[in-house]
């Protein structure tokens, strides 16, 4: 079993009301602390079959132009999600299975490039709008019961499950693989960075925040109880946890390195981007309405988050 990170945005960052603020509030953390952000999703090589864990970004997705008020910023391409992809020396028909951790499109929106592959998908998050239109989607009805402390999962292959994980979307999941005697934790957003899971926060990103806290109690005790390395999409801490089979302990937290952030580079387009689900809000497909001219309350059309999720692309 052979897993790899597919790695195609560097240098971003999070700030800390929005990694940590889900509950007790932004206002009672530092915006001035930025934890380190990246994006990247799972591939997982079983020697007998080839499985990608999330798609990334469609292509053509613009890069964001953050300044001193953005809450966080999802980095400079390195390469497109397929460029990254292929460069780790596969081709999509080699792709037998998808497994989806959700619907926003950081992890959905290559899904229809992969055209031999059948797309697990939590039943709970079909109804979306970034999976309409797409073949080959088999929905995940957690048929095999508990796995340890989580209610509900759904083997797919040998050694991989399908865990449900309600809380940042109402589909949200959990993929987990049992390899050498470790247990991998590819995540769908349980934390952007792993500051918050070691300092027990939510981010201010859920559609069920009660579930949200469910979720992370459930994984908290889990890497208790477990040799788990916990890989993120969001923050490099991912890709280096797996690189060094980096076995997470709650009570030695890895030492935080805080990004290091140059504004001088932003530029404007009048383009914005949401950088939660990828939406692009284009003036010119708006009859020429600003973005700085929508209406405070306004919010993404795509995932019902608010402007200030935005950042100048």
């Amino acid at each position: 079993m052979i897993i790899k990170a597919v790695k195609f945005r560097k240098d971003g960052f999070y700030s800390q009301p929005f990694v940590f603020g889900g509950e007790e509030g932004t206002d009672k953390f530092d915006p001035n602390i930025r934890y380190r952000g990246s994006l990247q999703n799972y591939l997982i090589d079983t020697g007998s079959e080839v499985i990608l864990v999330d798609t990334g970004l469609p292509k053509g997705t613009p890069e964001e132009a953050p300044d001193e008020s953005s809450i966080l910023y999802t980095g400079k391409d390195i390469c497109s999600y397929l460029e990254a992809f292929a460069n780790l020396g596969y081709k999509p028909e080699q792709i037998t299975k998808i497994l989806l951790t959700h619907k926003h499109n950081d992890h959905s929106g290559e899904l229809k490039s992969f055209p031999n592959a059948q797309i697990f998908v939590n039943e709970d998050e079909l109804v979306a709008d970034e999976l309409q239109g797409i073949p080959n989607v088999v929905p995940v009805k957690f048929t095999d019961g508990a796995y340890y402390n989580f209610p509900e999962s759904q083997k797919i292959a040998e050694g991989i499950y399908f865990i449900k994980a309600k809380g940042h979307t109402n589909g949200n999941s959990i993929i987990i693989v049992e390899s050498d005697g470790l247990f991998y934790m590819l995540h769908g957003d349980i934390t952007y960075v792993d500051e918050a899971l070691y300092d027990n926060k939510l981010s201010v990103v859920f559609d069920d925040k009660a579930a949200a806290r469910e979720t992370m109690d459930r994984v908290r005790e889990f890497v208790r109880n477990h040799p788990t390395v916990y890989c993120g999409t969001h923050t490099p801490q991912g890709y280096e946890n797996l690189e060094a089979k980096r076995v997470i302990d709650l009570d030695n937290p890895v030492p935080t390195v805080l990004a290091e952030v140059d504004f001088s580079e932003s530029k404007s387009t009048g383009v914005y981007v949401c950088s939660i689900c990828g939406y692009v809000y284009d003036p010119a497909e708006h009859d020429g309405e600003s973005f700085e001219d929508l209406p405070d309350d306004w919010k993404c059309p795509r995932c019902k988050q608010p402007k200030e999720k935005f950042n100048k692309a």
